[in-house]
């Protein structure tokens, strides 16, 4: 049961941060805004998680990662309504922030929690749990353009919280529990002086950046650059997330066979491929394949370098895995932000193209991903 109930906090995360996907081109109209000025909503989205992800870090490490979780999660469940009655650019903008500070806190919880199941199985699962993370930012982007077009963006933020609160009420009471006892020494809450840990943020940095660049951008190229509709734009990270989710649950399994270096390494090689070839189309129709591509390929990279991190030994429950989370989520959140300044300049097909390049380095770090695998460290 444990399994199910933190793959359930996985499915609604997901299903909210999906929700976002298809909202920015709307508020771009209702806001009357340009692509910059949507960049400083997406990078106030990504300053709120990382200003709140390490305070949770540290709750997770004190207290545990169930309590956290819990606490995160619903404080986040009705962000959607937050977003969608914001009357002005700035309460909008903090609205966003907030939003991505309680999805970057839960985040790392909820992370925390899949290690501590892996630990009490002694069998790794975190690719899967990021699978159903990829199923409810599927059903998150694909449905919310079409729900947004049919009914308001008011009636979609009451939808997302209604589900979002239904699940968590059945998963909270069964998740491991994994605080630490009364009297356990506590281990000293500071920033790990090894490098491995560092390093495999890199690798997950690079890795969610042109995920987070798909999130964020690809209903805007979609609908702006190629004259697609609202409801076909959503698709654009619909069709990444849906291919995601179908790698991932195929993803423990072929870390097992595999290895964690090999995967990763194959997994990047398809991720530049799928990249290149949406930046390089004319049409939404062979962009979005491109975004599918993207998403077999990203699907493995970031929970081997979580899983990795995780199982760094010698530091104190929660913070290598933090460190990690939030060097891979500063990609994810803030460089979105960016390439809105970026494409009034030069496209955004020109910065998907680019982002391929990018890949090179996780290609380059892949060796460092060997203590994901998980089953053989306890062989």
């Amino acid at each position: 049961m444990i399994r199910w109930s933190v793959s359930a906090l996985f499915l609604v995360n997901g299903m909210l941060i999906g929700s976002w996907a298809p909202r920015i081109p709307v508020l771009m109209d209702r806001l009357d805004i340009t692509e910059a000025r949507a960049g400083l909503i997406v990078l106030a989205l990504g300053l709120g998680s990382l200003c709140v992800m390490p305070l949770f870090g540290a709750m997770v490490a004190r207290a545990g990662s169930a309590r956290a979780v819990r606490l995160a999660a619903w404080l986040a469940a009705p962000s959607m309504i937050w977003i969608s009655v914001a009357p002005t650019y700035w309460s909008v903008a903090a609205a966003v922030a907030l939003f991505g500070g309680l999805a970057g806190g839960m985040d790392v919880a909820m992370n925390a929690n899949a290690v501590a199941v892996e630990r009490a199985r002694g069998r790794a699962i975190m690719s899967s749990c990021h699978g159903f993370w990829s199923l409810g930012a599927f059903a998150g982007a694909g449905a919310g353009g079409w729900v947004i077009q049919q009914f308001g963006e008011v009636f979609h933020g009451v939808a997302v919280a209604t589900v979002f609160a239904l699940v968590l009420l059945w998963a909270q009471g069964r998740l491991v529990q994994d605080a630490p006892a009364p009297d356990a020494p506590r281990a000293p809450l500071r920033l790990p002086r090894s490098p491995l840990p560092w390093l495999l943020g890199v690798i997950a940095l690079t890795a969610m950046i042109p995920e987070g660049a798909i999130l964020d951008w690809a209903a805007v190229y979609l609908q702006r650059e190629m004259g697609a509709s609202i409801a076909l734009a959503g698709w654009g990270f619909a069709a990444c997330a849906a291919t995601m989710a179908v790698m991932r649950f195929l993803g423990d399994g072929l870390r097992r066979q595999f290895g964690a270096v090999t995967t990763l390494r194959a997994s990047t090689g398809v991720a530049m491929a799928g990249l290149a070839l949406a930046g390089l189309s004319a049409t939404p129709g062979p962009a979005i394949a491109g975004f599918a591509l993207a998403g077999i390929g990203i699907a493995n990279m970031v929970p081997i370098a979580f899983s990795a991190a995780g199982n760094v030994p010698g530091l104190a429950a929660g913070m290598g895995l933090s460190v990690v989370t939030m060097m891979g989520y500063s990609g994810i959140l803030l460089a979105p932000g960016s390439i809105g300044f970026l494409a009034e300049r030069i496209g955004l097909g020109v910065i998907y193209t680019g982002l391929a390049a990018l890949l090179l380095i996780p290609l380059a770090l892949s060796h460092l991903a060997r203590t994901a695998d998980f089953d053989a460290q306890r062989g």
